[in-house]
């Protein structure tokens, strides 16, 4: 499994300002493990076919390895939309299915999958996709997350929101969901509600850079940050006072 988002290495932009991440996994540091690492550390410094040596190590010594298989296909994507190279993208394609079969819920995985079938004009089995996986896994906040960014791509804001709204309801806890809420409630100049939800995200994983950036910059500008609002949107979440977190 991947280690924490705080140990994953950015590499390109995705839908609606997101990244691709490279899922770096070394627990214990197996031979597969720490192949898999030279490629993240490859791709980072520019050199994609280095990289896919290394992923191609990492497979060879564990073939169940999703980390590695996610990270083949996200850099095969990633050289396919550079070069037009449609037959790389159904190698990406490949890679992002066999991940899947061997970790099904693999976060990254589905995202970058998603945006390859939006890449080759398959918004159908993007929608398809997403909505399986939600479908299949309904205590999970992860893949409402991913719907959401899935509609506002395609400029449906209400369901994305409702999207979001059912994911915070299913895991209160999901820092991911609150940044996106955040995110979406700054675009409908919902300022103060914005800076709760971001909070609430940091509050949650104070690893976060770009969250931490649009709180420093709503404070900055004077912006006063309410109770956030329940997953309803018609009443406000009152903190716990027997709890230390904070909204």
């Amino acid at each position: 499994m991947s280690e924490p988002s705080t140990n994953r290495i950015s590499a390109k932009a995705w839908l609606c300002g997101g990244t691709f991440l490279l899922a770096l996994a070394c627990t214990g540091c197996t031979t597969s493990g720490s192949a898999n690492v030279a490629g993240v550390r490859a791709v980072q410094s520019g050199q994609p076919m280095v990289a896919v040596n290394h992923f191609h190590n990492a497979l060879a010594n564990d073939p169940t390895n999703a980390d590695a298989l996610y990270n083949m296909a996200a850099t095969y994507h990633e050289m396919a939309k550079v070069n037009n190279d449609q037959a790389m993208m159904k190698q990406a394609e490949e890679f992002y299915n066999r991940c899947l079969d061997q970790d099904p819920n693999h976060v990254d995985c589905y995202r970058g999958l998603a945006v390859l079938l939006i890449d080759t004009k398959q918004p159908d089995r993007a929608y398809t996709l997403m909505e399986g996986w939600a479908q299949r896994n309904p205590t999970s906040a992860d893949p409402k997350v991913e719907l959401a960014r899935l509609y506002q791509e395609f400029g449906d804001d209400q369901t994305a929101l409702a999207q979001l709204n059912q994911a915070v309801a299913i895991d209160a806890n999901n820092a991911r969901a609150w940044a996106a809420l955040g995110s979406m409630r700054e675009k409908s100049g919902d300022y103060s509600q914005a800076l709760a939800n971001y909070q609430r995200s940091l509050s949650l994983n104070n690893f976060q850079d770009g969250v931490s950036t649009r709180v420093a910059t709503l404070t900055r500008q004077g912006v006063q940050a309410e109770a956030p609002l329940s997953p309803t949107g018609d009443t406000r979440i009152v903190q716990n006072p027997n709890t230390t977190q904070r909204y």
